[in-house]
């Protein structure tokens, strides 16, 4: 394969879609650490910090790329994907590949300290071990507890400065893990027969539209109050909670849109605001503390 090709191949295993917003809440959540420690951002730490978050976030897509590769080509969604496709083979080289970012993410994460290093292990383990070996197959519950993950870029990002956590690096961590559900779940709806035909549990496949579009809208509805609910941890101004409020009357709109037709149409278009939503909250977030 020539190396354009091959390079291509390996930057699609990565999943940069995912990642690319996984780093941002954690390059986010540095700057929201630098404001909370009155510090100055370091161009050298967000550089390896940005990194430390790429490889993390990357290996685990890969290592996860690498275990589901079998239903990944029972998948009209996935097929074409590196490894179902035969672009990179044998598949043990992703394995290689997978593991080799995810020593490097720890590896620059212990430059910062031993917490952005536990944060990172964690977040690979969780999404590696726990959401794709152990219930990504077995049950709807898949992406509750395997979503954690989701959440510990932030928390890598914030100790990464702060030496520590604090309750506002809780509470935005907890808000992406939050989020996750209805970006998961209305997804689900929109490919439920690839889902079924690979005979993995999501939340649709199991209970039926109807039951997920409910849960959506109830998932959807948490999610708009905690993210006004920032005030608990941090003072923030009226841009925020406005910012706040109107995103999530957005998502909720849709939410209940769902729950109400159940098209699939409708269930694409949420998936497609969900990730749009999370980049603007945290932008939101970052803006209030620095300059409101």
């Amino acid at each position: 394969m020539p190396l354009r090709e091959s390079f291509r191949a390996y930057w699609v295993l990565t999943k940069p879609r995912i990642w690319g917003l996984l780093v941002f809440t954690g390059i986010a959540a540095m700057l929201v650490a630098y404001r909370e420690v009155h510090a100055s951002p370091s161009l050298l730490q967000l550089a390896v910090g940005a990194a430390a978050l790429i490889l993390g976030s990357a290996s685990a897509n890969t290592l996860t790329n690498y275990h589901d590769r079998d239903i990944d080509a029972v998948m009209e969604r996935t097929r074409d994907r590196p490894l179902p496709s035969g672009q990179i083979s044998p598949p043990t080289k992703a394995l290689a590949f997978g593991l080799v970012m995810a020593g490097g993410s720890l590896l620059l994460s212990l430059w910062f300290n031993v917490y952005a290093a536990t944060f990172m292990l964690a977040g690979i383990l969780d999404n590696v071990v726990v959401y794709s070996l152990l219930l990504k197959r077995r049950s709807w519950l898949n992406i509750i507890l395997g979503g954690i993950s989701g959440g510990m870029p932030v928390l890598v990002g914030y100790s990464a400065v702060a030496d520590g956590i604090s309750p506002i690096a809780i509470y935005l961590s907890a808000l992406v893990i939050v989020w996750i559900p209805t970006h998961i779940w209305s997804l689900a709806i929109t490919v439920k027969d690839d889902y079924k035909a690979a005979k993995v549990p999501m939340l649709p496949v199991v209970f039926g539209d109807r039951v997920g579009a409910v849960c959506i809208a109830g998932a959807s509805a948490l999610l708009a109050v905690f993210s006004v609910a920032i005030f608990v941890f941090t003072s923030v101004s009226l841009f925020y909670t406005a910012s706040a409020t109107l995103l999530g009357a957005v998502v909720l709109t849709y939410s209940a849109k769902l729950a109400l037709d159940k098209k699939i149409d409708t269930a694409w278009t949420l998936f497609k605001i969900t990730s749009p939503y999370l980049a603007l909250i945290f932008t939101v977030v970052v803006l209030d503390l620095w300059f409101f």
